[in-house]
């Protein structure tokens, strides 16, 4: 089995991870709006898929530009 390549940061409503896509972009962080994977959440209908190596700047960065974020998953 190999290791996760993609991490997916869940927000609370589209519009947020619209935000989240443009900021991370700013910084040289690309992402992709994907459906949720249904076995972490059936909140909201997208999330942003980013690669898992920059999860802690990305979770970090959003926290502190004021983004509210579910959580940020490996998958």
């Amino acid at each position: 089995m190999s290791d996760p390549k993609h991490a997916v940061i869940l927000v609370y409503a589209t519009s947020h991870a619209l935000r989240a896509e443009q900021l991370l972009a700013e910084v040289g962080i690309q992402g992709k709006l994907i459906p949720v994977p249904r076995h972490l959440s059936s909140d909201c209908g997208v999330c942003l898929r980013i690669d898992q190596s920059a999860m802690e700047i990305a979770g970090q960065l959003l926290k502190n530009a004021g983004l509210k974020i579910q959580g940020i998953s490996v998958i």
